[in-house]
């Protein structure tokens, strides 16, 4: 057996392994993730005058309606990413919203995206940003609503 033949082995050996833990991941992710959307989101709706006048320090136009929006976003879009449904398409407006996060409430770390990449992934909006566009490009995965409802891999 020579060099190419083992290599060619072992990664369908990996490739076999990652397909199993793929729809684990994707589950794990969007778990957790859209539980934390949910919680920071019903924070800002239960707490609206705290997020208008956080808003209003930003600078933000209409901040009492970006606090609804944001807070709906991010509370009813994390319960969809939750259970993986309409993940793709809940992803987009959260993404949106994580990018107007960085780029309102932590600028400096959005600045730092190259100079002090740090400071930009160490940033509240970083994982969240991540996880959301982890789903956008790769589905919600086997163990999802959107598989289950629709048959076929959501992957």
């Amino acid at each position: 057996m020579n060099f190419s033949s083992s290599h060619h082995k072992l990664e369908g050996l990996l490739v076999t392994l990652g397909g199993w833990l793929q729809p684990v991941l994707l589950l794990v992710i969007r778990g957790w993730w859209g539980w934390s959307f949910f919680l920071t989101g019903k924070g800002k709706l239960l707490n609206l005058e705290k997020t208008t006048g956080f808003f209003t320090e930003l600078g933000l136009p209409l901040p009492k309606l970006n606090a609804i929006l944001a807070g709906s976003t991010e509370c009813f879009g994390g319960l969809l990413l939750l259970v993986g449904l309409g993940s793709r398409l809940v992803s987009v407006p959260l993404i949106f919203t994580m990018l107007v996060a960085y780029a309102t409430a932590d600028r400096e770390a959005l600045q730092a995206v190259f100079s002090d990449p740090d400071k930009f992934t160490g940033a509240a909006p970083f994982l969240f940003l991540l996880a959301c566009l982890i789903v956008f490009a790769f589905g919600p995965g086997k163990l999802s609503l959107d598989a289950l409802l629709f048959k076929k891999s959501a992957t």
